[in-house]
């Protein structure tokens, strides 16, 4: 039986594109709905044009009460029935309590060699701080932001004159191989570290 997948997004989408393109091949796991708080996200366009289902919840609306927002996701996810879902550029924080609710079922890609940089602007931090390298991490979503166990990451060389830009690029073609790899071995039943 195949895990049923999630997959969250603000976006354009491109770590959900790549994890439903690998989840096309032989999976342990399978894409069921693409979920965004952006009405206007390119990856809901995009997963709507692959045929997947989507769920739109406008976080707008909600203002500031982030748990009748997820109350919301909540229901509109009950029909799907998931097993997992993965954060794909998903630009809310969530409470506590959702992703306690979802321990142990809940991956993020992070830009950044996890503990390094959690929240944002990891690439301009990171050049800030002379560092010779930087990267992408997998880890389970705790409610402690960036903070849960490491399930992979990637390594990445700064060069000489590079831009938070030219570095974000070069991580995200990595994030693009090692968050559909961490998924097909997490849903299978392997959470050994995977360092690419």
């Amino acid at each position: 039986m195949k895990k049923r997948v999630g997959i969250f997004v603000s976006g354009g989408g491109s770590n959900m594109r790549a994890l439903v393109e690998d989840m096309g091949r032989d999976h342990p796991a399978e894409p069921v709905v693409v979920v965004s708080n952006n009405p206007h996200a390119r990856g809901i366009t995009w997963a709507q044009d692959a045929g997947l289902a989507t769920v739109v919840v406008d976080h707008y609306p909600f203002g500031r009460d982030r748990a009748a927002f997820e109350a919301a996701i909540t229901e509109a996810l009950a029909p799907h029935d998931l097993d997992l879902i993965c954060l794909a550029g998903f630009m809310r924080v969530l409470t506590a309590g959702f992703v306690t609710h979802w321990r142990d079922r809940m991956l993020n890609i992070h830009p950044s060699l996890l503990p390094k940089y959690r929240g944002l602007h990891t690439h301009a931090r990171a050049l800030e701080a002379g560092d010779t390298e930087h990267g992408c991490t997998v880890h389970l979503v705790t409610p402690e932001l960036d903070d849960g166990p490491v399930l992979g990451q990637v390594r990445v060389p700064i060069h000489a004159g590079d831009t938070p830009d030219d570095l974000a690029a070069r991580v995200l073609v990595q994030e693009h191989r090692l968050y559909p790899a961490v998924l097909r071995r997490y849903a299978a039943g392997d959470r050994a570290p995977l360092m690419l």
